[in-house]
């Protein structure tokens, strides 16, 4: 089961990027917020300070990784090409 399926790319989760060090990602449906830390943690090799999750109505869940100071999110959102 892949716990990471793919990072949400709008206008708003971009913002979130600069302004708060929050990578937003899409999760599988059965995961919690600690299988998301630790695969996050173990896939960029950064610390994640805390992880929140909301179910959406479309059933998609949505997963705000936020990641320590000495961890830019805007060096992840570079690597996975979203800016």
């Amino acid at each position: 089961m892949a716990v990471l399926k793919y990072p949400v790319a709008t206008e708003k989760t971009l913002s979130m990027v600069d302004r708060d060090n929050i990578i937003v990602y899409v999760v599988d449906m059965e995961t919690n917020k600690k299988q998301v830390k630790e695969e996050f943690e173990n896939t960029f090799k950064v610390k994640v300070v805390n992880v929140n999750t909301v179910r959406e109505p479309d059933n998609v869940k949505r997963a705000y990784v936020r990641l320590g100071k000495e961890f830019p999110a805007s060096d992840i959102a570079k690597r996975l090409k979203l800016v």
